[in-house]
């Protein structure tokens, strides 16, 4: 029985040197990371400032972004109200200019206003230059080279050439219109007419 007695203490003997080398496994962790955290402090502090600052900032800026837009939208619904409000149009122009270009295209291009179109077509938006420039050389009937009406400005070309007398031209610029192309069975109809003029 004292035997038993002995080995149940070896076994609990080790069990407490086992703790006991895991607790003190954990206290040099935390005397390790305490040492670290004393050297490192002003740096991992100036990294937490620098996100809180970082999303407070993009916060604000984010908010200022809405309240523009609103702004931008109260005006352009005013506008669709009554176009002619010039505090409306320079509030829109203001707060949001990609959507004072597309709404001074479309007025440009509802009053057939050429010089507004004209002036449009220098926009740093390509779609806006482009389809104002193509816009402004349809009502002026004179051909425009189009990225985005690129077959459309073809059509016009040729069209306007056959009102010139201009058959070859005319059959020439139907010719570059693809075969997939939705304007290629009015192209072929036109193709067809010249022929028969020819």
């Amino acid at each position: 029985m004292f035997q038993e007695n002995q080995v149940g203490i070896k076994d609990e003997v080790t069990f407490v040197k086992t703790e006991l080398s895991g607790d003190e496994k954990i206290l040099q962790s935390a005397f390790k990371l305490e040492s670290l955290y004393a050297k490192h402090k002003t740096k991992l502090w100036a990294v937490v400032a620098g996100i809180v600052l970082f999303f407070g900032v993009r916060g604000v800026m984010d908010a200022m972004h809405e309240a523009k837009l609103v702004k931008a939208n109260e005006a352009f619904l005013t506008l669709q109200k009554n176009s002619e409000d010039a505090e409306a149009l320079k509030t829109l122009k203001e707060n949001n200019a990609g959507l004072f270009e597309l709404y001074s295209y479309a007025q440009g291009a509802a009053k057939q206003d050429v010089k507004a179109l004209e002036s449009l077509s220098t926009s740093t938006n390509a779609i806006i230059a482009d389809a104002s420039s193509y816009t402004a050389g349809i009502l002026a009937k004179k051909p425009v080279d189009s990225k985005l009406y690129n077959e459309l400005a073809l059509f016009v070309e040729a069209y306007l050439a056959i009102g010139a007398g201009d058959v070859k031209r005319a059959k020439a610029k139907l010719d570059l219109i693809d075969e997939r192309s939705p304007l290629s069975v009015i192209s072929g109809f036109l193709k067809h007419s010249t022929i028969k003029a020819d």
